[in-house]
């Protein structure tokens, strides 16, 4: 609260103030909301706030509905002269829960304040239209590519139709992401990150809703790709094995954790239940593939934690949104499994963390 009533003079008018709560409240659903936007829903009569709430988790009531119930029954009858301030534009369907919009228009709310459209098929301007039908004023676009950034995953989805794609990988300071290996050679994986990013890496973990390595990342590395030094809800396993060979065994097809394999053909009895076998069909441009799946999963976000040639395979394609480069300046390898190859033109964002550079690009 203290950086809202900080903001009062860095916000033009009273509706940015507001919105900018609502933004703020959105912000704890950050990891638990997906598929679902993070939103967040502030009520306002003669300048004072009587109810807020924001969208807690997906299933469970959105930010309006909290919002309305977080009013005192004795401010119940303030309703009817209140303004709403939503990140998002109301829901105008039925889902796991009743549209919003009607639960405006039942209380009697006159005003609404919205940050963006939702672009979502199901509602891209409806819920507006449904309030302004019943005689409510709506205004539009209020800190508009604030509320955007905040759900740029979830309008990446709808948008694009492909999740949000970040790219990820530490590199040594000469621009090694590895020694050169084989499998069955005893080599260990290069050690680059430090402890401390270790904790930042299973942090960006707990904000994606999937993670992808290739075959050889789960054969010679054989990660578990869970959650360990961070809180939050384990991302969805995904695995690319195009032949067949990665055995059973391996950590990522343990039950700690849901896996998708993706393979060109399916093995039956030879992975437990947690683990489904999706079947590449022939010709198919894998990647596209594997983002329209995934799509059809609604998986708003995707994390990929592969090798070299994954990596670079997404670059080429133009098939990314981000990409966090850990550079361990204080190791270098000489040689050994190159670095991808950026696109030129590129502007990154440089932050220090102990002998390490975070590098990292946002289109």
């Amino acid at each position: 609260m203290t950086d809202f009533l900080n903001m009062e003079n860095a916000c033009s008018s009273l509706d940015e103030l507001y919105m900018y709560r609502c933004l703020q409240l959105a912000r704890n659903g950050e990891g638990s909301t997906s598929p679902n936007p993070k939103v967040g829903a502030v009520i306002v009569c003669n300048g004072r706030i009587i109810g807020e709430g924001f969208h807690i988790r997906a299933g469970e009531p959105h930010a309006e509905v909290n919002a309305v119930r977080s009013v005192k029954e004795s401010d119940r009858c303030l309703l009817s002269e209140s303004t709403i301030y939503v990140s998002l534009e109301p829901c105008s369907h039925y889902g796991k829960t009743p549209p919003c919009c009607d639960l405006i228009i039942e209380c009697g709310i006159p005003r609404v304040v919205i940050g963006v459209t939702d672009s979502n098929e199901q509602v891209n301007g409806e819920g507006i239209a449904r309030m302004r039908s019943a005689g409510i004023d709506v205004v539009i676009g209020v800190l508009e590519r604030h509320a955007v950034v905040l759900n740029k995953k979830f309008f990446t989805l709808h948008n694009l139709g492909r999740p949000y794609v970040t790219l990820k990988w530490a590199q040594t300071a000469d621009g090694y992401i590895d020694r050169c290996r084989k499998f069955g050679d005893g080599e260990v994986p290069l050690r680059i990150s430090s402890p401390e990013s270790q904790v930042a890496v299973h942090k960006l973990r707990a904000q994606n809703d999937a993670i992808l390595v290739g075959t050889n990342t789960a054969l010679l590395d054989n990660p578990s790709l869970t959650l360990r030094y961070w809180h939050g809800r384990t991302p969805l396993r995904l695995v690319i094995d195009c032949h067949g060979v990665l055995p059973s065994e391996l950590s990522v097809f343990d039950e700690s954790a849901d896996t998708v394999l993706y393979t060109n053909k399916k093995i039956d009895g030879k992975f437990g239940k947690n683990v489904k076998q999706v079947v590449i069909p022939e010709s198919t441009d894998l990647l596209s593939f594997i983002l329209s799946h995934l799509r059809e999963m609604k998986i708003n976000s995707l994390l990929v934690e592969g090798g070299a040639r994954l990596l670079q395979s997404f670059i080429d394609a133009s098939l990314w949104d981000a990409i966090r480069i850990e550079r361990n300046n204080s190791l270098v390898l000489g040689n050994g499994v190159e670095a991808p190859i950026l696109p030129k033109g590129l502007v990154a964002r440089t932050t220090s963390s102990f002998n390490s550079e975070i590098i990292e690009f946002v289109r």
